[in-house]
C-alpha cells in the first residue's frame, strides 16, 4: 500500500478496531452515545463499538441520539436539489454503473440547448439548487464543456425560476482543471470513492477510474484549487459497511486535519438496479436497518456535516432517514441525460421515489420539517472554514431557520398547489416563532411581506 495513501486508508487499523470492538458492552454504548451528545465527533474506535452494537433497544437510542443532533446543529430544515445528467459517455467499465462502457446502448450527450429546456422544466417545478452529473470522457466531456453547462444552467431563467446553486459531480482531474470548475461558480465538488476497500476497489473497475489513488486524492487536489466545500460518499453495498463507514469517516478526519476543512457533505447511496449491471444484488447487501444505523452513526461522528439521500431509496426509507441524520436529498429526479420531461432511456440507475416535488414536500411537512431552497451560504462566502466555524457549535442553524423560511416562502408563492401552499403556511408560521433572535425575526417577517410583494432571492 502507498504511503500517501495509507495516511488516509490505513487498512489494516480499521479491520483491527473492527475485531477489538467485537461485542461491546451495554455501558460502552452508552457511554459513547452520551459523548456524541456533545456534537465534537467520535474517534475510529467509538465508531466501532456502534457498528458492532446488536441489542435493538441500543440501536434505537442510536437513532435517537442522532437525531437529536441533527435538530440542534441544522434545526428542523429539509434542503431540497435534483440532479441533472448531462452526458451518459464514459471511458470506464465499472461493473454497478449503468453507463458501464460495455453497455452496447446509445448514448447521448446534451447540447446547451437542450440543457437549457430541461433546467427550464426544473425551474418550472421550483427547484433552485441542482447537481450536474457526467459520465467520464475527456473527448466528450472535456473540462471547457463542463464549464460552459454550468454557465449555461446559471444563465437559464423561466418566469420567477433560477438556479442558484450549481453542485458539480465529474471524475477525478487535475488542479488546473478545478481551478476551472471554481472560476466558473462551482458550489459543492462531489466525488464518492465508491468503496474504500482497494481490493474491491481494484476487481470493479477498469478505466481511468481504476487508479484508486487518484480518486482517494481528489478531494485534496479541490481543496488545492480553492473549491473549499467537497462531497464524499460511498456506494454502500459493494463492501463490507462496517469498514465503508469507518473509512469514510477517516478520509473525513484526514481531509479536516490537513485542510482544517472537512467534508460539506456525505452521500449515503446504496446500490440499485440497472439496466446493464448484470447484478440481480450487489456482492454485500446493506438492509434498510443497516441504512439506518449508517446515518445515524455518521451524523453522530462527524455531526458538522450536511447529510443527502437520493431517490434511490423509497419514501418510507428517505422519511425515517430524515428524522435520524439527512439534512439534503433530491426529489422528482430522472437519471438519464434529457430525462426530464421525457421518457427515459439509459439510466445510471433505478430511482425508487418517483414522486413529484410536491408529492416529496407534502410528506416533508407532514413530518413538520421545514423544506428549505437556500444557496445563501454558497453567495455569501460561508464556505469552507467559515461554514464549518459556524456548523461545528450548531450555529449555521441561526441561518438556516430564517433562510429556508424566506426559499420556502418563494416556493408557496410561484409554485405550490393548494394543500401544500396551505400547510407549509402554517409550518412557516410554526418555526418564524421559533427564530430567537428578536431582531432577525423581526426582519424575516419584512422579508417575507416583500416576498408576498413580488420581491425575490432575498436572504441573510
Amino acid at each position: 500500500m502507498p504511503a500517501n495513501i495509507k495516511k488516509i486508508i490505513n487498512e489494516e487499523k480499521i479491520f483491527s478496531v473492527l475485531e477489538k470492538t467485537r461485542k461491546p458492552a451495554r455501558r460502552q454504548i452508552l457511554t459513547i452515545l452520551k459523548k456524541a451528545l456533545k456534537k465534537n465527533g467520535l474517534n475510529l474506535k467509538e465508531i466501532g463499538f456502534l457498528l458492532n452494537a446488536e441489542d435493538p433497544k441500543l440501536i434505537e437510542k442510536m437513532f435517537k441520539a442522532a437525531g437529536r443532533i441533527k435538530k440542534e446543529i441544522y434545526g428542523e430544515r429539509l434542503v431540497f436539489f435534483a440532479p441533472i445528467y448531462i452526458s451518459s459517455f464514459c471511458v470506464n467499465d465499472c461493473d454497478y454503473c449503468g453507463f458501464q462502457r460495455r453497455n452496447p446502448a446509445p448514448r447521448k450527450k446534451l447540447t446547451l440547448e437542450e440543457i437549457r429546456e430541461q433546467v427550464k422544466i426544473l425551474e418550472d417545478m421550483g427547484h433552485k439548487r441542482l447537481l450536474v452529473e457526467f459520465g467520464e470522457d475527456p473527448v466528450s466531456n472535456p473540462i471547457d464543456y463542463v464549464v460552459d453547462v454550468i454557465k449555461t444552467i446559471y444563465n437559464t431563467k423561466s418566469g420567477k425560476g433560477e438556479i442558484r446553486r450549481v453542485n458539480v459531480n465529474i471524475a477525478a482531474t487535475t488542479v488546473e482543471n478545478y481551478r476551472k470548475l471554481k472560476a466558473a461558480g462551482i458550489g459543492t465538488y462531489q466525488l464518492f470513492q465508491e468503496t474504500y476497500h482497494q481490493e474491491t476497489y481494484k476487481k470493479l473497475h477498469n478505466g481511468p477510474k481504476a487508479d484508486y489513488q487518484r480518486q482517494l486524492l481528489a478531494p485534496g487536489l479541490a481543496f488545492k484549487a480553492g473549491i473549499d466545500d467537497v462531497g464524499l460518499g460511498v456506494l454502500f453495498g459493494l463492501y463490507d459497511y462496517k469498514f465503508e463507514v469507518l473509512a469514510l469517516v477517516a478520509h473525513a478526519q484526514y481531509l479536516d486535519k490537513k485542510f482544517g476543512v472537512g467534508p460539506h457533505t456525505f452521500s449515503v447511496p446504496r446500490w440499485q438496479p440497472t439496466a446493464s449491471a448484470g447484478w440481480k444484488k450487489p456482492p454485500c447487501p446493506v438492509s434498510e436497518n443497516e441504512l439506518f444505523r449508517i446515518i445515524a452513526i455518521l451524523r453522530m461522528a462527524v455531526p458538522y456535516t450536511g447529510m443527502i439521500i437520493s431517490t434511490r431509496e423509497k419514501p418510507k426509507t428517505r422519511a425515517k432517514a430524515f428524522e435520524i441524520g439527512v439534512s439534503q436529498t433530491s426529489a422528482a429526479s430522472r437519471t438519464s441525460p434529457g430525462g426530464y420531461g421525457q421518457d427515459e432511456e439509459l439510466s445510471q440507475f433505478f430511482p425508487q421515489d418517483h414522486r413529484s416535488l410536491g408529492q416529496v414536500l407534502k410528506s416533508a411537512l407532514k413530518q413538520n420539517l421545514l423544506p428549505s431552497f437556500c444557496t445563501a451560504c454558497y453567495r455569501q462566502g460561508r464556505t469552507g472554514k467559515v461554514f464549518m466555524d459556524l456548523a461545528k457549535p450548531g450555529l449555521i442553524q441561526n441561518l438556516c431557520r430564517p433562510n429556508a423560511i424566506l426559499t420556502f416562502k418563494e416556493y408557496l408563492e410561484d409554485y405550490a398547489s393548494g394543500p401544500v401552499k396551505k400547510s407549509g403556511a402554517k409550518i412557516i408560521a410554526q418555526y418564524l416563532k421559533r427564530i430567537p433572535d428578536f431582531k432577525i425575526k423581526k426582519e424575516t417577517r419584512e422579508r417575507l411581506e416583500r416576498i408576498e410583494k413580488g420581491e425575490r432571492d432575498i436572504y441573510f
